[in-house]
């Protein structure tokens, strides 16, 4: 079975990532969609929303989830890799500029495990512009994302606007 690790903060998911994880799903069996928990960021959404967006998004976009499983992890990328039995990493390109930051990270896997190698897949270009840091700023400032995000994001985002938690 060829299983892919598609590792992201996911903060929140884009409709550019589902494109990433469909094309992914063309050529891997299974793709592990695995959400960052880092202890040094401060994501908008937390750790247990954003798997919830991300099944849920994956169920809405008829995505099988057998194929498509959510998990988290914190630390080395190819370590969790590893752990799930994948040999490909699975990252998306926007533009050249992604590329040059994601080929370092590319080598720079490729070196702490030669038996781990990165696929890069283009986003769709109705997607290109599109980034989590964008949408968390236009919805933080009330704008519409909803072409921008799955609606599981939508709600979690607005959700997240409410929080009387959350830092003004």
């Amino acid at each position: 079975m060829r299983v892919a690790l598609y590792p992201g903060s996911f903060d929140p998911v884009t409709n550019g990532h589902l494109d990433v994880l469909s094309r992914a799903l063309a050529v891997f069996d299974k793709v592990v969609v695995a959400v960052l928990e880092n202890p040094r960021k401060k994501p908008l959404l937390p750790t247990d929303t954003r798997v919830v967006v991300l099944e849920t998004a994956i169920r809405d976009a008829g995505i099988n989830p057998d194929h498509a499983t959510v998990t988290t992890f914190d630390g080395l990328t190819v370590e969790a890799a590893k752990a799930h039995g994948a040999r490909w990493i699975v990252r998306g390109l926007r533009a050249i500029s992604d590329f040059e930051a994601e080929g370092q990270l590319a080598h720079n896997n490729r070196v702490l495990a030669r038996d781990v190698d990165t696929v890069f897949f283009m986003t769709a270009v109705d997607y290109g512009y599109v980034s989590s840091s964008l949408v968390k700023e236009i919805a933080l400032f009330g704008g519409d994302v909803s072409t921008m995000v799955p609606p599981a994001a939508v709600t979690a985002l607005r959700t997240s606007a409410r929080d009387p938690r959350r830092p003004r």
